[in-house]
């Protein structure tokens, strides 16, 4: 049987929760907890595959979100013990020997294949097998329900520095049985799937957008589920074994988004395996044409049938391979599942193909290459994933649930709306953009990335690099659009008008799919983020730091960066309306706590100013001496603002213990993450914002007000408590909730300042939360101490990868 490791994210089949996370805000996305990891490369769109076996998430039209099950996506198994007939004949009394379940433990609704019996769930007598999760490969392993030994590996040529296999559409499964009695069994596995060609395209292309009920603008995607006229199926033979081509007629010339294709494929048989292919089935009925057959020989009807789809008609494939196993032996089976849809369609016109296009072309009619391509390479790439994965498995330094996190989290990289597009000579290996969530539906917010990035600054930095230049392209952009600014809707005020983009301000984001994203940014209309005061801090932060961490040699990328890096401080520096060197904050919600109301010099924002500053200089001196740049008003002027700054920081916001929250409210709370700007000084090799013995005693303040203080330890580090852990108000929104890309930022820099026992004490608490409570594979933003959560599928929660940062940092210092 498969080795699986000993690390995974696990959960038997079928079991539910008993009270589960819910969401915090009736309007934000709340699917439930039946989320499995999810399958298909970045940018390529993505399936997603539940615990409980059924395919469920559909993320195939790029930016857009469908949940919901598909029965007949589903693998099914027929078992029969003794010797193989296609046919039993049993006597009056005697009990069958063979068994059928489709393996989905959740039941259909309806009268939708009500002739295929659900795979029994775990009882309260006995397991019957076990899902588990070590991203980018899945195992499900049956038992005590079949004879036989089942398990399915599905994975995903997911590969670190790598920019082509990462772009597959594609999913494999790998079935290895094997007979453990001393009886032959007969088995025959049947994968099945619907022709779903046509369906991912939004049928309403507008860019109208509304405010919803928590201040955040959304737009009405209409997709066009179910819409199967002209759908088609046929049956090839591909190098490797039968396959199933499902395709739809076309009516442009040019492939329009939701054109293409799926391709459902068998790998190569050994001699004594028989496999059976029906092209054509209806999966709207009760299955019985497919179930009845099968259940009773482990065959399904021989069948090709290329006749289009009607008006309200639906259409699936399948293909079923039956074996026998003697006593002791062992088969594997690998399936394919291919898909194509080239194009993806931001605002009505706007296309961009994906980048798995720069191999396979962009016709839409590449699906069985693809699935060829898979059925051919797997086991190579299965290799490189376990190549990969060892060495972080093996660390002595990392605990086991951190190490499951590590590799569990990088799903969003997959499922976060993701689009990667093709190459060009702008961008050789593409355009890459995440969303903040799903519920915030813009792309690659800047505050959230300065900690959300790091798995794509260690893994996959030429698409880190890319993100950061399409910022360094916005910044000097201008967007006189005027917009609503929706946080007043929730405070009951009216809402203001506010320009999109003033030239030279740091977007908050790269834009949303309904527009043009990487061109129109700013999508956001919470609050003005023209406003805010650590935009142009993070950028310039994630420019040095990206420029560092990956060789400290790309002068090109710094040199492209700079221009925008030296606009985005001479912006913000606008808000320095004293000239004493740091911006202040203007008492509404204007930084990524965008609840929570700073005033005058704030310990979050002009720390992260200062730090700022530094890189600005150092980045001036390297392009000083590597280029003929001029730089030298630039040095002058941060310099002087740097002088400024440092002193006034300390002396304003030190009271003993930890920093004040900021200047001008006299709030006594302890905000978490206070000493962000420290922390991006220190694992740069800056100089410190702060003292490092002031550092130390503000974070050990930090770890026991906001931590161990509140609810005994339990949830994680809340934003901002009372140094006794209690609320300043407890009606708070943002101070009171457990933000977990914050609380694996603060455990690196706990790692940072030699606080390890502590930083992994959090850590394992707040994973603890996401993967026991139902939010695994849609890590939300925020949690609650009353089992609530908002913003699920979060691109900040992948800052655990901070942790590998600074861990590797700390240690060749040493």
């Amino acid at each position: 049987m498969p080795h699986i490791p000993e690390i995974t994210w696990q959960r038997d089949l079928g079991l539910d929760w008993k009270t589960p996370y819910t969401v915090r805000y009736a309007s934000n996305l709340d699917d439930g907890p039946h989320h499995g990891m999810p399958l298909g490369g970045f940018g390529a769109g993505c399936i997603g595959r539940s615990h409980s076996g059924d395919f469920n998430l559909w993320h195939l039209d790029g930016g857009e979100h469908i949940f919901k099950t598909l029965p007949a996506c589903q693998f099914s198994i027929f078992e029969q013990t003794g010797e193989q007939t296609d046919e039993q004949i049993l006597e009056p009394g005697q009990a069958s020997t063979s068994q059928a379940y489709a393996l989905s433990t959740t039941a259909t609704e309806g009268d939708s294949l009500a002739a295929w019996p659900s795979y029994p769930a775990r009882s309260k007598e006995q397991s019957t097998g076990s899902y588990q999760a070590l991203y980018p490969r899945s195992w499900f392993t049956y038992e005590n329900v079949y004879q036989a030994q089942l398990t399915c590996e599905q994975l995903t040529p997911i590969l670190p520095h790598n920019y082509k296999e990462t772009s597959y559409p594609v999913a494999v499964f790998e079935w290895t049985a094997h007979n453990p009695t001393d009886q032959p069994l007969t088995l025959s596995i049947m994968v099945s799937w619907q022709n779903t060609v046509g369906w991912f395209r939004n049928m309403n292309p507008t860019e109208e957008i509304t405010i919803r009920d928590d201040g955040s603008p959304v737009y009405d995607y209409q997709s066009a589920w179910g819409k199967s006229a002209g759908n088609f199926n046929r049956l090839l033979q591909t190098k490797q074994g039968p396959a199933i081509l499902m395709d739809s007629s076309r009516t442009s010339q040019t492939t329009q988004e939701g054109d293409g294709q799926w391709c459902l494929a068998l790998g190569k048989l050994p001699a004594e395996a028989e496999a059976f292919c029906c092209g054509r089935w209806n999966p709207a009925g009760d299955g019985a044409e497919l179930w009845q057959s099968f259940s009773q020989s482990g065959k399904i009807p021989q069948l090709d049938d290329t006749n289009p789809a009607a008006e309200g008609e639906q259409i699936a494939g399948a293909i079923a391979v039956r074996f026998t196993l003697q006593p002791g032996e062992t088969l594997q089976i690998p399936f394919a599942l291919a898909w194509d849809f080239p194009v993806t369609e931001f605002a009505q016109g706007v296309n961009y193909y994906r980048r798995y296009t720069d191999f396979f072309g962009t016709d839409g009619k590449q699906a069985e290459a693809i699935a060829t391509t898979a059925l051919t390479h797997y086991k190579t790439w299965q290799q490189q994933i376990i190549d990969w994965q060892q060495p972080i498995l093996d660390r002595a330094d990392l605990s086991e649930p951190i190490k499951m996190a590590l590799m569990n989290e990088l799903y969003d990289l997959t499922d976060g709306g993701t689009l990667w597009s093709a190459g060009s000579d702008g961008d050789p290996v593409g355009q890459f953009a995440v969303l903040e969530c799903i519920d915030y539906r813009w792309y690659e917010s800047l505050d959230v990335r300065l900690y959300g990035s790091f798995a794509l600054l260690e893994l996959w930095p030429e698409l880190e690099k890319s993100v950061i230049r399409a910022f360094a392209r916005a910044i000097p952009a201008e967007d006189n659009d005027k917009r609503v600014i929706g946080y007043y809707k929730t405070i009951g005020a009216d809402m203001p008008l506010a320009q999109r983009k003033v030239a030279n301000a740091t977007p908050h984001d790269l834009g949303a799919p309904n527009e043009h994203v990487w061109e129109k940014t700013n999508y956001t209309a919470y609050q003005d983020c023209n406003l805010w005061k650590d935009l142009g801090s993070d950028y310039v932060l994630q420019v040095y730091r990206d420029y560092l961490f990956t060789g400290a040699d790309d002068i090109e990328f710094l040199a492209e960066c700079w221009p925008a890096v030296v606009a985005a401080l001479d912006y913000l520096k606008e808000f320095d309306l004293d000239g004493d060197g740091i911006p202040e904050n203007s008492g509404a919600p204007d930084q990524t706590f965008d609840d929570w109301r700073l005033q005058g010099i704030s310990a979050y924002c002009g720390g992260l100013w200062i730090a700022a500053l530094e890189a600005a200089i150092a980045m001036a001196h390297i392009l000083q001496t590597k280029t003929d740049i001029s730089v030298d008003e630039a040095i002058a002027k941060h310099q002087t603002w740097l002088t400024q700054a440092k002193p006034l920081y300390q002396e304003t916001l030190w009271n003993g213990r930890y920093y004040n929250l900021d200047s001008g409210s006299g709030s006594k709370v302890v905000m978490a993450d206070q000493l962000c700007g420290q922390f991006y000084a220190r694992m740069l090799g800056l100089p410190d914002v702060v003292p490092e013995d002031c550092a130390k005693s503000a974070l050990k303040t930090v770890y026991e007000s906001c931590f161990l203080n509140f609810k005994n330890a339990q949830f994680g580090a809340a934003n901002g408590l009372l140094l006794d852990g209690s609320p300043v108000n407890p009606g708070d929104t943002h101070p009171l909730e457990v933000w977990t890309g914050i609380n694996f930022g603060i455990a690196a820099f706990l790692v940072q300042m030699n606080l390890k026992d502590e930083a992994f004490r959090l850590t394992e608490t707040v994973i603890q939360q996401i993967y026991d409570n139902g939010l695994q594979f849609r890590t939300p933003e925020a949690i609650t101490s009353v089992g609530t959560f908002r913003a699920s599928h979060y691109l900040r929660a992948m800052a655990i990868w901070a942790l590998v940062t600074v861990l590797d940092r700390e240690e060749s210092i040493k």
